[in-house]
């Protein structure tokens, strides 16, 4: 069935490819979010104007995919405004899903909810907590937007809440934006020495949340990553490795304290599975691995 669609972060990396998925699929979109030209244009921090914008739409399922992100985050700092958009934006977008009368609200979640740190070789599913609470302040302050989030996702009144966790993000609109630095050397990293991190090409993660709008169970949440996890660095030199570009350095992880998100972000060792998704959704990534992904980027664009 074709459906009215809100998808608040449309302009974004994440969002353009939710938009192109949801439209291949036969839905009209509407776009929300800060910036000029989007089709209502509010920030979900400002409950009233989010409201003004909706008044008078009707939509059947509600998208939040809205992040502060312009970069990939590197100080604890770097994070607080997503960590704000996952609560209060929740509430607000939640408010004004209920106001133009949808029936389904779904969230992009991440899989670092699952809690940073060493995770070990088993792979996580859905019925592992989700949200633990941090082992310092900054983590907590992390841990509790992405928990609060699901939260309010899956207890929104009159609306099926559904969330989809996804795995670190690559491609078209992320990846290119650190060949430049990969080129000057400016992005160094750590010997993975064994992490490994769940990773997800964009479209991949844009036709998961098609996917997820038309067969989602209400109240559930979904692993989208690819298939082969791999470590931060091993994602740098497959990068690397495939525009022509030279090796990152190698430094320890101490000299990663200035940069605090990242550092923590490097030295987690995290795995899903990503069955359920397969099995509900009818879901699977087109790439199976960051190599297959990024060589794909690289060939759209000779």
């Amino acid at each position: 069935m074709n459906q009215s669609i809100l998808l608040a972060g449309a302009s974004g990396a994440l969002g353009r490819q939710i938009s192109r998925a949801l439209t291949e699929a036969g839905h009209k979109v509407t776009g929300l979010g800060r910036r000029p030209g989007s089709d209502i244009q509010a920030d979900l921090l400002d409950r009233d104007a989010v409201l003004r914008g909706v008044d008078g739409h009707r939509f059947d399922t509600v998208i939040h995919a809205a992040t502060a992100l312009s970069k990939p985050p590197m100080r604890h700092r770097d994070m607080y405004a997503t960590d704000a958009l996952r609560i209060e934006g929740t509430a607000h977008l939640i408010e004004a899903a209920q106001a133009a009368g949808a029936r389904r609200f779904v969230s992009e979640s991440m899989v670092f909810g699952y809690g940073y740190g060493d995770h070990g070789d088993r792979e996580l599913t859905e019925d592992d907590t989700f949200g633990p609470r941090g082992n310092d302040p900054e983590l907590e302050r992390h841990l509790d937007g992405m928990r609060t989030k699901e939260r309010l996702t899956f207890e929104a009144e009159g609306l099926e809440g559904i969330a989809l966790r996804y795995g670190a993000f690559y491609g078209p609109g992320g990846t290119e934006n650190l060949v430049p630095m990969l080129r000057k050397r400016q992005l160094p990293a750590p010997a993975d020495r064994g992490r490994v991190l769940p990773w997800i090409e964009l479209a991949d993660a844009g036709r998961a949340m098609a996917a997820a709008v038309d067969k989602g169970r209400p109240g559930q949440a979904y692993n989208i990553a690819d298939r082969t996890p791999m470590g931060f660095r091993a994602y740098l030199e497959c990068v690397s490795e495939e525009f022509g570009l030279p090796k990152p350095m190698t430094v320890p992880m101490w000299l990663m304290r200035p940069m605090s998100y990242a550092q923590v972000v490097v030295a987690a060792t995290l795995r899903v599975s990503i069955a359920k998704a397969e099995r509900e959704l009818g879901w699977s990534p087109v790439y199976p691995s960051c190599r297959e992904g990024v060589a794909a980027l690289r060939a759209s664009q000779v």
